[in-house]
């Protein structure tokens, strides 16, 4: 039986609150009657998870330049980034931390007032002569100010919100698009949003491995959507591994606290980053030193042969660490009864950061497969793939990427959406999202999504991780595929309604089966080792065959790939040395 049907129209509506969608919420509201349609209360996103800092080259420590942080950013992202981007982001981000200055976040201030600045894995000055102080900070808690000083603004904005809304489809008509499809949690309707303009700011993906920093919300909801109507996902094979989470939950240890001192040792108590990066050590770019860390393991030098090493605070000034990193004492005291004063904090790599996503020019506007802009649609953050980040992020650009293209793609549609018209809406606008909410209900299959979810996240834990190789691929990929068969058999054994938490996570498991699957098929075709993806039958970077960005089409039920070329301006791949 369908589903009660709500509608609404708006100019400008934004899925997702966190700071990429409360951002361009804000700069589209000072024109427009603008939604934000978010899975949880903003001050929920994960962006309040985002813990050390946000880089920009403000120079109030010691001289600095966007230059310096631009050439950081595409030697970080081993030179797939565009550079056109990677430039426009780095000048802006010394304009947009000012702007949430002003707006009132409470950044930490050096002694004369200014936003003080701590040391981030991969940011240099002089073009990688030594670490610079970029990352500006409110403690460790810097994602969270900004989700709190974004959404008072919105507020002020009277933006309207409709939260705990799950996105289930976007509607585009003739090429354009004409509005968004969200299910009520609270009360089982569907909700048509016709809009003359979508921006989609849903975050990553990171839920389809076992240990990730992930909040269990962040299962690809927006780039799924797309992805099943046709347009691309760009850069898919490229997940970051953040080398510090904590042991076995996979909970964040931020990169701040080797920026305030912390050393990663092995068993035999070595700081081992000597070996890997002799200049930058433990603060070299994540991907280099996750890949130590498995690496160090191994060899047989985890902490007692176990599966797992050491972040050394201990020599630190007990202060430095109450007063600059709170959050984190309070992280290690809770989940692993360790006093970071006195003990050292187990810590894995653990799932992060998709580089990938919805492809976008330096607008925020979506593109398809030829390159087109999708009229009417936008992306921000990190469902989105501008790219900027490459094939690694660099520590504290993830919050630069937010609201530097938060705010340009908001701009955008707020210059775009007041002329426009709303597109007329198809008969029954609901249907495929009526379609699939039936199959789950009404399934007779008795396949488990819970059983399924976890042989997804083993596998891609085991074969599409840190490392990499053909056979691995080919492995994982075959699984997926059954999986994804599998999934066409679930059951829902609730039929409520309201608050239905067993079909939202049906529903988020097909998101990230989708996602898995092009993550993986682009990672087998991609036959060199780039950033974050390591092949150990393919060990070396290949730019003759692989400097280009790969596209992922579903395309009548299988996948294709195309690629598109990296834009390079300024500086020439050249290898990476630390």
């Amino acid at each position: 039986m369908p589903r009660p049907v709500v509608r609404h129209q708006y100019d400008a509506v934004i899925v997702g609150a966190g700071g990429a969608g409360l951002m361009a919420a804000l700069e589209a509201s000072k024109t427009c009657k603008t939604a934000v349609v978010s899975k949880l209360y903003p001050t929920r996103s994960h962006t309040g998870t985002a813990q050390g800092g946000i880089g920009a080259a403000l120079g109030n420590v010691e001289p600095d330049s966007w230059e310096w942080h631009m050439f950081d950013t595409v030697k970080g992202g081993d030179y797939l980034a565009d550079q056109d981007a990677v430039e426009f982001m780095c000048q802006e981000a010394i304009r947009v931390v000012y702007e949430l200055e002003h707006m009132g976040l409470p950044f930490n201030r050096t002694p004369e007032g200014k936003i003080d600045q701590r040391r981030f894995g991969g940011h240099t000055k002089e073009f990688g002569k030594a670490p610079v102080r970029r990352s500006c900070y409110a403690a460790d808690r810097t994602g969270h100010m900004i989700l709190q000083t974004l959404y008072q603004q919105c507020i002020k904005q009277a933006v309207s919100f409709f939260d705990e809304f799950h996105l289930l489809d976007v509607l585009l008509q003739d090429g354009r698009c004409a509005g968004v499809v969200a299910l009520c949690l609270a009360t089982g309707e569907v909700h048509v949003f016709h809009a003359k303009a979508v921006l989609l700011a849903t975050g990553g993906f990171g839920r389809m491995y076992k240990v990730t920093s992930n909040a269990h919300t962040l299962t690809g909801d927006g780039c799924t959507v797309v992805f099943r109507r046709g347009l691309p996902l760009e850069d898919m094979e490229f997940f970051q591994f953040h080398p510090t989470g904590i042991y076995k939950l996979g909970i964040l240890i931020t990169e701040g606290a080797r920026g305030e001192g912390g050393i990663l040792r092995n068993g035999r108590g070595e700081r081992f980053m000597e070996r890997y990066a002799p200049t930058l050590l433990d603060l070299a770019p994540r991907d280099m030193v996750s890949r130590a860390m498995y690496l160090e393991i191994r060899e047989g030098r985890g902490i007692e042969g176990k599966d797992y090493l050491h972040l050394d605070l201990t020599h630190l000034d007990p202060s430095v660490i109450d007063r600059k990193l709170p959050d984190i004492a309070d992280f290690v005291r809770t989940y692993l009864g360790v006093d970071p004063h006195r003990q050292p904090i187990p810590v894995q790599p653990t799932a992060h950061y998709a580089m990938g996503g919805i492809p976008t020019n330096l607008h925020a506007e979506v593109l398809d497969e030829r390159g087109q802009v999708v009229p009417g649609l936008y992306a921000a953050g990190e469902c989105a793939c501008v790219s900027v980040h490459g094939a690694n992020r660099l520590g504290t650009n993830s919050l630069v990427d937010i609201v530097v293209f938060g705010r340009r793609g908001g701009q955008r549609l707020a210059q775009w959406a007041p002329a426009a018209d709303h597109l007329p809406l198809p008969k029954e606008p609901e249907v495929m999202a009526q379609e699939a909410l039936s199959r789950l209900t009404t399934n007779l299959g008795g396949e488990s999504a819970a059983q399924i979810r976890d042989e997804l996240q083993q596998a891609m834990m085991a074969q599409v991780s840190v490392f990499r190789t053909e056979a691995g691929l080919k492995e994982a990929l075959a699984a997926i595929v059954q999986l994804r068969v599998r999934y066409g058999r679930v059951d829902v054994q609730d039929k409520a309604l309201r608050f239905n938490t067993e079909l939202e996570e049906a529903l988020e498991l097909g998101c990230v089966l989708d996602l898995a699957w092009a993550t993986t098929v682009a990672a087998l075709a991609r036959r060199e080792s780039r950033g974050a993806h390591c092949r150990e039958d393919f060990p070396d970077r290949d730019d003759a065959n692989w400097l280009k960005h790969s596209l992922a089409v579903l395309r009548d039920g299988a996948i294709s790939l195309s690629a598109k070329p990296v834009t390079i301006t300024r500086f020439q791949p050249k290898p990476r040395v630390y």
